[in-house]
């Protein structure tokens, strides 16, 4: 696990990359035949910024064809996504739930953030009983900006806070740890409303580390054109966590 100060610099770094959260402008559901995009009233795919038209998407194909005829071949990015770069615009197919959407990118925004944080408390690092389901079982889990979906749930987080028993639900996995999305009563004021992300850490002999200090800001949080799942029941927690990541600058 990298120190904290480099997990946050890490951090920042993604957030500002050329595809990170910083410089979306569209997100548009693509029918998943080939379609002209564009800015332009004739253009299957409206876009917000560019030119009255852009190309020609095909989704199947996996490749964009430019005004003059050249074709280019989305490429698979780190994460999984397929991309391919034009000279101002980075362009993404993105697809949640069976449905396939064109993500636009202007390369030509500022990206900068001002990530602002809680104070580092060591009393917010808690080894939480990591515990297996006896059976794995489904999850609904509401997303902001898309539809209700289904997760499978196969282990708990367990912890006392102030005399409290705490289980929380892994509902996601990210890098093959797992993802924690929480609310507590510092949403809404201190930190984003919606909810804060949290990877565990460290998972062994069924205890896991819950590192509060690094909890974070979902992407919904910098943009209108990302979907971000919201927690579920068990972790909307009814007490402040006054650590990790605030309401961005």
């Amino acid at each position: 696990m990298l120190p904290l100060q480099a997990h946050r610099a890490a951090r920042l770094d993604a957030l500002q990359a050329e595809d990170g959260w910083l410089n979306l402008t569209d997100r548009v559901e693509l029918s998943g035949a080939a379609q002209t995009v564009g800015s332009g009233q004739g253009a299957e795919v409206q876009i917000s910024r560019g030119p009255e038209l852009l190309g020609t998407i095909d989704p199947k194909a996996e490749t964009f064809q430019l005004e003059d005829g050249e074709t280019l071949q989305f490429q698979r990015a780190a994460g999984g996504l397929l991309q391919v770069r034009l000279t101002n615009f980075l362009l993404e197919i993105h697809e949640v739930d069976g449905e396939i959407a064109l993500r636009l990118r202007d390369l030509t925004l500022p990206r900068h953030a001002d990530l602002q944080y809680f104070p580092e408390n060591p009393a917010w690092i808690i080894r939480a009983r990591w515990q297996a389901l006896e059976v794995p079982r489904a999850q609904a889990v509401d997303q902001k900006g898309g539809e209700t979906t289904s997760v499978t749930l196969t282990h708990t987080a367990n912890f006392t806070h102030a005399g409290q028993e705490v289980t929380l639900l892994a509902t996601h996995w990210k890098g093959d740890k797992p993802m924690f999305v929480i609310r507590d009563k510092t949403s809404g004021v201190e930190t984003y409303a919606a909810s804060r992300f949290l990877i565990g850490e460290d998972a062994s002999d069924g205890e896991i580390t819950l590192d509060f200090n690094r909890a974070f800001s979902p992407p919904c949080s910098f943009t209108d054109f990302a979907i971000c799942p919201l927690p579920p029941r068990e972790n909307i927690l009814p007490f402040r966590i006054e650590a990790g990541e605030r309401l961005p600058a």
